[in-house]
C-alpha cells in the first residue's frame, strides 16, 4: 500500500481542530483570540507569573535581589522551545515542570535555583488561565459594545419600518424592524452589565500551595501572594480557590448566555433571510458563493455560522459546570477538563461576537418586502385592534365572537379581513365603512413601539457603554 503521507514543505503542522485548520478557524475563532490562548501565550503568563512571584519574594527578603532579576529576565516564552517542551512533557507526564526546567537553564549563573520558590503547578495554571480571560475580557467588551453601537442604529433608522409579528412562526401582530432591534439591544446591555459585574469575581489570582495552606510560602505568604498578585493586576482571594471552581464556571456560563442572545439574533436573521420571506440580507462582496453546483445561492452564512457556534458554546460551557465537582483539594479529572473547556468557550465567543457585529453592520433591510408579508394576511393580522375597538361598542365577548366568525369565515373564502367584517352583518351595523378602513391600517396598531424604542435608546446612550 502506497504512504498517503503529504510532504512538510505543503501543509506544515498537522491541524486536527476546526481552531486550528486554515479553512475553518476563521468560522470559530478569530486571530486575537487564538493568539491569547495560544500556547505560546500560555507559557507567556506563566512566565509572567514566576516573574512577579520572584519579585515580591525579593522585596520581601526571602530570595536574593539578584535571582528575581535574573528570573525577570529570562521571562520571554519564545526561548521556551515547544518542540523539546512537548517531548519532555510526554516523558515525565507533568503539565509545568518541563517549562520551569527549560526557564531554570536559561537564568543566569544560580538564579534559577529560586525559581518557582515555594509555589504549586495550580498556583501557576489557575492564575495564568484568569490572565489568559482577563486579555479576552477586553476583547469581548469591546465587540459586545460594538454589537450594541449597531443595533442602536438598525433600531433608530428602523423605528418606524413596519413587518409582522410572529407568534408560534406565523404572523401576529403588527411590530417594527426598530423594535425588534431594541429588545435586541436592550438584551444585550444586560450582557454588558454582567461582564461588567464580574470582573471582581474572575480577576483573582491564585498563591495557595499544594492544598491551599499556603505553608510552603513561609510566615510571609499572606505577603507574598499579595505583593505578587498586585503585580499582575489581580485581586487577592481571601482563602484558597483551587478545589473551588465556581469563578471559571459562572465565566463560561456568562458567555454561553451571551452566545444565547447572539445565536437567536443569528438565527432569527436567517429565517428572515429565507426567499419567502426575505425581508433582511446580509451584505453580499464580489466572489461570495453559495453552492459548489447553483451558481444562484446567496447564503446567509454568518447568520447560520452564529447560530451553529451558540450551540458549540452552550456545550463547552457545561462541561465547566461538571468541572465544579472536584473531589478533596485537587482533582486532575475536573481539573483538566477546563484546559479544553475553558479555551474553546473564549474562542467560540469571541468568534460570535465579532460575527455578530459585521453581520448587523452590513445588514440589509427591505422595508417593502416586510410591508407585502404584513399584506399576505389580508388585514386579518389587526383582528385584536378590531375586536376591541368593537369591543367598547358591544362588548368584549360578544366582539371577540363576532370578529372570529367573520375572520373564519374570510379566510376560508378568501376574502380581505376588510370585505369580512362588511359582510358580516353585525359587525357592518355597528362599524362604519371608514372605521373598518382605518381599524385595518397596521401603521395604526403599533402601541407604545416608538416610546419604548427611545427609552432603550436614551438610556443605553446616557449610560455609555456603547462608546467601550
Amino acid at each position: 500500500m502506497t504512504s498517503m503521507a503529504m510532504p512538510a514543505t505543503t501543509f506544515g503542522p498537522m491541524s486536527v481542530s476546526v481552531f486550528d485548520m486554515q479553512a475553518l478557524q476563521h468560522l470559530w475563532s478569530s486571530e486575537e483570540l487564538r493568539r491569547i490562548f495560544s500556547e505560546a501565550n500560555r507559557i507567556q503568563k506563566w512566565l509572567d507569573i514566576e516573574a512577579a512571584l520572584a519579585a515580591a519574594q525579593a522585596r520581601l527578603g526571602i530570595i536574593p535581589e539578584e535571582a528575581a532579576r535574573g528570573i525577570a529576565g529570562q521571562a520571554r516564552a519564545e526561548r521556551i522551545d515547544l518542540a523539546k517542551l512537548g517531548a519532555e512533557t510526554r516523558r515525565i507526564k507533568h503539565s509545568l515542570v518541563p517549562t520551569l526546567r527549560q526557564f531554570q537553564a536559561l537564568c543566569p549563573g544560580e538564579t534559577g535555583q529560586w525559581l518557582h520558590y515555594g509555589a504549586t503547578t495550580q498556583d501557576i495554571l489557575d492564575t495564568g488561565m484568569v490572565l489568559q480571560i482577563r486579555d479576552a475580557h477586553a476583547a469581548f467588551l469591546r465587540d459586545i459594545s460594538a454589537i450594541g453601537r449597531e443595533l442602536a442604529r438598525l433600531a433608530e433608522a428602523h423605528r418606524g419600518t413596519v413587518m409582522a409579528g410572529r407568534t408560534h412562526a406565523v404572523q401576529a401582530l403588527p411590530i417594527t424592524f426598530g423594535h425588534k432591534c431594541a429588545i435586541w439591544l436592550d438584551e444585550v446591555e444586560r450582557h454588558h452589565i454582567r461582564l461588567k459585574e464580574i470582573e471582581p469575581r474572575i480577576f483573582v489570582g491564585l498563591l495557595v500551595g499544594a492544598v491551599g495552606t499556603q505553608a510552603s510560602y513561609g510566615p510571609e505568604a499572606r505577603a507574598v501572594e499579595r505583593l505578587t498578585l498586585e503585580g499582575l493586576g489581580l485581586a487577592v482571594p481571601d482563602i484558597s480557590w483551587a478545589p473551588a471552581r465556581d469563578r471559571f464556571a459562572e465565566y463560561a456560563n456568562l458567555l454561553a448566555l451571551i452566545g444565547g442572545t447572539l445565536g437567536k439574533i443569528g438565527n432569527e436573521l436567517l429565517n428572515l433571510q429565507r426567499n419567502e420571506i426575505a425581508e433582511v440580507e446580509e451584505g453580499f462582496n464580489e466572489g461570495k458563493l453559495g453552492s459548489s453546483t447553483m451558481p444562484h445561492k446567496r447564503n446567509p452564512v454568518l447568520a447560520e455560522n452564529i447560530a451553529c457556534l451558540s450551540r458549540a458554546l452552550r456545550y463547552s460551557a457545561a462541561l465547566m459546570t461538571e468541572a465544579m465537582v472536584a473531589e478533596h483539594e485537587r482533582d486532575g479529572i475536573a481539573w483538566k477538563t477546563e484546559w479544553k473547556a475553558m479555551p474553546e468557550c473564549c474562542l467560540i465567543a469571541g468568534a460570535m461576537l465579532s460575527q455578530t457585529a459585521d453581520l448587523l453592520r452590513a445588514l440589509r433591510v427591505d422595508a417593502e418586502a416586510m410591508r407585502r408579508n404584513l399584506d399576505v394576511m389580508r388585514g386579518y393580522v389587526l383582528s385584536e385592534r378590531v375586536m376591541l375597538a368593537l369591543g367598547t361598542k358591544v362588548g368584549k365577548q360578544n366582539a371577540h365572537e363576532w370578529v372570529y366568525e367573520a375572520s373564519m369565515h374570510g379566510i376560508e373564502n378568501r376574502l380581505d379581513f376588510a370585505d369580512a367584517m362588511r359582510r358580516h352583518p353585525r359587525i357592518a351595523a355597528v362599524l362604519e365603512e371608514e372605521e373598518i378602513r382605518s381599524l385595518t391600517e397596521p401603521a395604526g396598531y403599533l402601541g407604545q413601539i416608538s416610546a419604548s424604542i427611545d427609552r432603550v435608546l436614551a438610556r443605553v446612550r446616557e449610560s455609555g457603554w456603547l462608546n467601550d
